[in-house]
């Protein structure tokens, strides 16, 4: 009996792994649709990977390590059916602007530090699944996003022009290389930039006419055939060179987190971009299949595909909005494509590496130029101009901490720069005055309702959110300034209504007497209607209920009208 008993214990607890669940459910109907998507996504993933480590000044290999190990591990743990894992854009940007410092012009010594840093994040979202803090989403605004990814769009665009012209670029920051990259114009190889601008106008019109399909991967094969065929490296067009053909070897990091001042902060920066892209891209599909997502699980999924990453010498991955999309419209109906994907990969490691050597640079930025320019929404930054100011400046500073300080100090000005909104739009809440609706028993805010009767010698109030310590004082000055242009002489009772607050601290208890002290000097009388159960409790515990003569619940407006007399 207590085998048993335990037998089903295991079993209830395997259960909660999401690729226990969904191997369980899996129908042999699906399989096809998940090899066909699986191939698919590995040959959209072959260019944009070889792309994205480029960018983040890693051998080109290093980021296929990112799909074939990210994937894997993504599809053990993950609870998106959809999601592809691999490199990113502002990732890949992230740690080519940061990991270069820190290894100090050592190449070996700057892969083994980007490596150290996809267990690092493999080791935070384990901390944060602890502690629950996938909450924390919620502090970042889609504003705030709107303005990153514009952003970072233009600094990794920044990056890849020199690359389009076979100039050797450089700067710090956005500014900088546009700057640098103006000054080599004069430079510009223009076999190099006939071969890049033919590549873009192929990736664009193949996109739109071949939607969901490895257009990329073409481009990338038909441009190795053109410059093996014509010998453009002997005419000074750059190639990626020579790729280590095989699989990654799994080991542990080769450095430890005290050797690398300033890892955890890359780490914290690239688990919270990896997050906020990963959860976007998975809710999205998500809606679109009707199943629900578990947020919190999808930090053991981000953890366990960077955690494969590392072991393979790779550098921190995430789920991206591009590659889900070759991957859902390829068919995939459970995270078996991802498998597949990495099996292809893994074939493609081991014997078409050789293909490869002759692939022109500027091709690559094509791809990674095509890739991010989806990342610029200015309409969507224009309607935030029109509709709402203060969503505006919060993506606009977030546009320019990118632009000026980088894709780490970037994202996290962005995040610091949401809750401040968020702070900012709670420390002043709306107070609606209220007046008789005519000819009925209901109030309303006479600030939107000017028709709406004046209730003589009473000043109704309602504070329209949770009384907190970062309001209370903004809800009392807007009271009290109200009381003093309302001729106090002729007010005898005043009623806060408090039924649009759900929550209330001491700061706003506090509020509350302060008001009750300064009205009672005046001889005014004040009346509580409308708390909530929770917020009547905090109340009578601080001493406020005997003050206002009870805090009943069913007591109404008007209703406290006819008892004030």
């Amino acid at each position: 009996m207590k085998e048993s008993t335990g037998r089903r214990i295991r079993l209830t607890r395997l259960w909660h792994i999401p690729s226990v669940r969904w191997l369980a459910e899996y129908r042999a109907a699906w399989l096809p649709a998940d090899i066909v998507a699986g191939v698919t996504l590995a040959a959209y993933g072959i260019p944009v990977s070889l792309a994205y480590a480029g960018l983040a000044g890693l051998p080109p290999q290093v980021g296929v390590y990112g799909y074939l190990l990210g994937g894997l591990g993504y599809a053990l743990l993950g609870s998106s059916r959809q999601l592809a894992i691999g490199p990113t854009s502002a990732i890949s940007l992230m740690i080519a602007g940061t990991v270069g410092a820190m290894a100090a012009g050592d190449a070996q010594r700057y892969a083994q530090i980007a490596s150290l840093t996809g267990f690092t994040v493999a080791a935070l979202c384990l901390i944060a699944w602890a502690l629950k803090l996938s909450v924390l989403i919620k502090l970042v605004s889609d504003s705030i996003l709107v303005g990153f990814k514009a952003g970072a769009g233009l600094t990794i665009a920044a990056t890849q022009l020199p690359s389009l012209i076979g100039a050797p670029g450089g700067g710090h920051n956005f500014f900088e290389r546009v700057i640098l990259f103006a000054g080599q114009l004069g430079e510009t190889h223009s076999l190099v930039l006939a071969v890049g601008a033919v590549a873009i106008v192929l990736l664009t019109v193949g996109e739109r006419l071949l939607p969901g399909k490895p257009v990329a991967l073409g481009v990338v094969a038909l441009s190795i055939v053109i410059a093996s065929v014509l010998g453009l490296p002997a005419l000074g067009v750059p190639t990626t060179g020579k790729i280590p053909a095989g699989l990654p070897t799994l080991e542990g990091p080769a450095l430890r987190l005290r050797d690398i001042e300033g890892i955890v902060p890359l780490a914290a920066g690239c688990l919270l971009l990896a997050y906020i892209e990963s959860v976007s891209a998975a809710r999205a599909f998500a809606a679109k299949h009707g199943y629900a997502l578990d947020t919190r699980q999808e930090l053991l999924g981000i953890g366990a595909a960077n955690l494969a990453t590392a072991l393979g010498q790779g550098y921190p991955v995430a789920g991206g909005l591009s590659q889900t999309a070759v991957n859902d419209k390829a068919g995939a109906r459970t995270p078996l494509a991802l498998v597949f994907a990495s099996m292809t990969l893994a074939i493609c490691l081991l014997f078409l590496t050789g293909l490869l050597e002759n692939l022109p640079k500027a091709i690559l930025a094509a791809v990674v130029l095509t890739a991010v320019s989806g990342l610029l929404d200015f309409p969507a930054l224009f309607r935030m101009w029109r509709v709402s100011r203060l969503d505006f400046y919060a993506a606009t500073i977030a546009l320019f901490g990118v632009l000026l300080l980088g894709i780490l100090q970037g994202i996290l000005l962005a995040a610091l720069a949401s809750v401040l909104m968020l702070l900012a739009r709670a420390s002043r809440p709306h107070v609606a005055f209220l007046g008789r609706v005519p000819g009925t028993n209901s109030y309303s805010d006479v600030g939107r309702h000017p028709e709406n009767e004046p209730i003589s010698g009473v000043i109704a109030f309602r504070p329209e959110a949770s009384l907190i310590y970062v309001n209370a004082s903004s809800v009392l000055e807007t009271v009290l300034n109200r009381l003093a242009a309302s001729a106090p002489s002729d007010i005898r009772l005043m009623i806060c209504d408090l039924s649009a607050s759900p929550y209330l601290d001491l700061a706003g208890s506090r509020m509350l007497h302060e008001l009750h002290s300064e009205l009672a000097a005046r001889g005014i009388v004040l009346r509580i209607i409308g708390a909530h159960g929770r917020v009547r409790d905090l109340l009578r515990a601080d001493g406020i209920g005997e003050k206002v003569g009870g805090l009943e619940r069913v007591v109404t407006l008007d209703a406290a009208l006819g008892g004030g007399g």
